[in-house]
């Protein structure tokens, strides 16, 4: 089961080396830090269902423009 409870125990210094990751990337650069840093952390934490969660977590969070073009707000997000 994925945790989604808060559970850094430095959280603010966290923030501030995700940040320094991407200091004085171009935005390619930037989007390949990203996906490094996915990859090793979901290869620590190991366990499929959690991944999968996690995936289903972060995506319910990005909103999706409808296919008509229209404005929907909040209910063009995805359901976790």
């Amino acid at each position: 089961m994925l945790n989604t409870q808060p559970n850094l125990a430095r959280p603010d210094d966290f923030y501030e080396a995700l940040i320094d990751m991407h200091r004085d990337l171009d935005d390619a650069q930037s989007q390949s830090v990203n996906a490094q840093l996915i990859l090793l952390l979901a290869n620590h934490v190991g366990e499929h269902e959690a991944l999968m969660e996690a995936i289903r977590f972060a995506r319910a969070g990005v909103v999706v423009p409808p296919a008509n073009g229209s404005s929907m707000g909040a209910a063009g997000m995805l359901a976790a």
